[in-house]
């Protein structure tokens, strides 16, 4: 066990994701077990350039893992982008004696730590904590389950208003440059298509398919808000090939990031959180904390910042269901 580390200190960063308050509240109950102090940063990097910290407490945190968002607040921070900034943040850690750094974010985060190891020698580790599951090195996100939850509750809703009108809807999902939640959320409600920024053929099938739609029942298309058509272009083509459609967007926004955490975001949250401080304890250093295969695993971040993470077998399902 490494007993250098005395402190270790702890933030929330980019996009806010259903279950961080798990994650949290597993590194200051692992942390108080081994006697570590835990400290948390407020807004992410800009806490750590200004020095805007807490103390953790494990009671504290345990009644937040039902709750969604982060207790720490986050935000993205431009001026840790510059080297001015991530001198501030490095005085920050000196002058409240850090050992150890644990970040809960996307590969912005990591990008992010992986540029400040190059001026601060104690070790980081990562959670992956985004609800677009593109994160390499693991399966699985946090915060994921609990967007794909929400996104499959509004579509339900929205199916049965179509399905009563026989209307098509273009339901917009979250996703930035990643289709999983128009994958997952687009498959389990039974779309009609779905349009994800990783695949361009299924633009063209989708037109083909609604030429001859006739209105005689509901028209479900999912489409990623990180696909470059977007929902706005979608409705026009749509209506060039189809001019008679009756058609409405939903644009689900950001309440797929908001809401109570799933029950697997709140156990992922806790078996990664716990992991982190072990890693740390055990010397690892610049790494992200993982779900492989249900086993948790240790990538660098420099290989989880090379790439977003693709699944074959996904879009291998859109092709056998014909979306």
């Amino acid at each position: 066990m490494d007993s250098t580390i005395k402190h270790i200190g702890v933030f929330t960063s980019g996009g806010d994701s259903p279950g961080m308050n798990s994650a949290l509240y597993a590194i200051a109950k692992t942390a108080e077990a081994t006697g570590i102090k835990v400290s948390g940063f407020r807004k992410g990097y800009e806490g750590l350039i200004d020095g805007d910290l807490v103390q953790f407490k494990s009671h504290e945190l345990q009644k937040l893992t039902q709750k969604g968002g982060t207790i720490l607040k986050t935000a993205r921070s431009k001026r840790f982008l510059e080297l001015e900034g991530r001198k501030k943040a490095l005085q920050t850690l000196n002058a409240n004696k850090i050992d150890a750094l644990i970040a809960i974010g996307g590969d912005g985060t990591f990008k992010g730590l992986l540029t400040f190891s190059e001026i601060c020698d104690i070790p980081f580790i990562g959670i992956p904590g985004t609800i677009d599951n593109d994160i390499s090195g693991t399966d699985y996100t946090l915060g994921f389950d609990s967007a794909v939850n929400t996104a499959i509750e509004n579509i339900d809703k929205i199916k049965d208003t179509a399905e009563s009108h026989n209307r098509v809807f273009i339901v917009e999902v979250m996703g930035r440059d990643s289709g999983y939640i128009a994958i997952h959320s687009g498959l389990t409600t039974g779309a009609d298509a779905i349009l994800i920024p990783e695949s361009g053929k299924d633009f063209i099938y989708l037109l083909d398919k609604v030429k001859n739609y006739d209105s005689e029942d509901a028209f479900l298309v999912v489409v990623s808000e990180g696909d470059e058509i977007g929902a706005e272009l979608v409705s026009s083509k749509i209506k060039e090939v189809n001019p008679n459609v009756d058609l409405r967007i939903t644009k689900l926004g950001h309440v797929q990031r908001g809401g109570n955490p799933s029950a697997l975001d709140r156990m992922l949250g806790i078996r990664l959180g716990v992991e982190a401080v072990k890693s740390l304890l055990q010397s690892k250093k610049n790494v992200m904390v993982g779900i492989l295969n249900n086993q948790l695993h240790l990538t660098p971040f420099n290989e989880v910042v090379k790439q977003h993470q693709v699944n074959k077998e996904l879009h291998e399902l859109l092709e056998l269901f014909g979306t």
